[in-house]
């Protein structure tokens, strides 16, 4: 059954907007091979504040885990979610400046210093 899920998840994200609520999810990780972190959201109209709610894993990737996509869909079911936007790779370092580190850059994932976090490059400095 939790193989079901990550079907379902990946089909609902698939088949575009169908009005709100909407749920968002984007995962976040160490380097570009792994993710440790899903952040997932619900707007309920173009004007309201997300709810919001994460989770992490400490042994193999979140995209591929069947435990998280029945957390992604029962979160979204619980609320009536209509629509699913998914980022298609990850967005950055599993932790949150201010939070977990302070500075400029996380000391812990390295990775992601001078990277762009949609596509991993190397961004030019100067």
């Amino acid at each position: 059954m939790l193989d079901r899920s990550l079907k379902r998840l990946s089909k609902r994200a698939k088949r575009g907007m169908r009005g709100y609520p909407i749920g968002t999810v984007a995962f976040y990780g160490p380097d570009n091979t792994r993710a440790t972190k899903v952040a997932m959201g619900i707007r309920f109209d173009q004007d309201s504040e997300p709810l919001m709610r994460s989770m992490t894993v400490e042994t193999g990737d979140a995209r591929e885990s069947p435990t998280v996509a029945a957390a992604l869909l029962s979160f979204f079911d619980e609320f009536g979610v209509k629509s699913v936007a998914m980022a298609d790779g990850l967005l950055g370092c599993p932790h949150q400046e201010g939070i977990d580190y302070e500075g400029e850059y996380c000391p812990v994932c390295t990775y992601w210093i001078g990277r762009d976090r949609f596509t991993g490059k190397k961004v030019r400095s100067g």
